[in-house]
C-alpha cells in the first residue's frame, strides 16, 4: 500500500474519534455562599440530537448526571479530593397528559412542561445547589482549590437493551468536559447578618 494511501485512510479513522468534542458547554459557573453552605450556580448550552429526542418522546427516561468536585493541590502527592457531589436529573415523557417531566434528586422535586425545549431549559440552568454544607470542616474560607463541574447523560441508567445499543455509539454520547477553576472560599453569613437582612 502506498504510503500516502495509508496515512489519509489513518486519518479517515481518527476523524471521528477526534470529533467527539463534548457535546455541552459549561457557562457562568458561580460558587458563593448562601444560608445552608456554599451554593452553585451554572449554565449549559446543548440540544439533544434525533436519535434522543426519539426515545424520550417514545417513553425512555433519560437521566442526566451533575458531578462536583473539589480538591486541594499537594506538592509531595496525588491531590486530595476534599469534596465530591452528584445530582441527576431524570427527563421522561408522559403519553397520557403529554407532559414532559423533569425530576430532580433534591428532595424528589418535579416540574412539568408542554414542551421537549420548556423541560431542556431548566435543565440547562443550575441554581443555588449545596454542594459543601455549613459546618462541613473539611474546607476553609480563605484557601484556593480547584473545583470541577461537568453534566453527562448517564446511559447506565438505561434500560439494558438501550445499555447495550448505546455502547460506542456517538448518538448516545452527550457530556460536557470538566470545567475546572480556583475557587477562594469566602466567610459564609453569620446567623445575625442573615437576620438582620430579612
Amino acid at each position: 500500500m502506498p504510503e500516502r494511501l495509508r496515512h489519509w485512510l489513518l486519518l479517515l479513522l481518527f476523524i471521528p474519534v477526534l470529533g467527539w468534542t463534548a457535546e455541552i458547554d459549561v457557562a457562568n459557573v458561580q460558587l458563593s455562599p448562601g444560608d445552608d453552605g456554599y451554593v452553585l450556580s451554572a449554565d449549559f448550552r446543548f440540544e439533544l440530537n434525533p436519535r434522543l429526542e426519539e426515545a424520550v418522546s417514545k417513553g425512555v427516561v433519560l437521566y442526566f448526571v451533575l458531578d462536583y468536585e473539589m480538591s486541594k493541590a499537594r506538592w509531595y502527592w496525588l491531590d486530595e479530593k476534599l469534596v465530591s457531589r452528584s445530582l441527576t436529573y431524570s427527563l421522561s415523557y408522559h403519553a397520557l397528559t403529554r407532559q414532559y417531566r423533569l425530576s430532580t434528586g433534591m428532595g424528589g422535586l418535579h416540574q412539568s412542561f408542554p414542551t421537549l425545549t420548556e423541560a431542556l431549559a431548566v435543565l440547562a440552568r443550575l441554581r443555588n445547589w449545596v454542594v459543601i454544607e455549613k459546618g462541613d470542616k473539611t474546607v476553609r474560607t480563605g484557601e484556593l482549590y480547584l473545583a470541577a463541574l461537568r453534566l453527562r447523560l448517564d446511559i447506565t441508567q438505561l434500560p439494558r437493551p438501550f445499555q447495550i445499543s448505546a455502547l460506542g455509539n456517538k448518538d448516545w454520547s452527550l457530556a460536557s468536559d470538566w470545567k475546572t477553576w480556583q475557587a477562594a472560599l469566602p466567610a459564609l453569613p453569620s446567623p445575625t447578618a442573615s437576620a438582620e437582612v430579612k
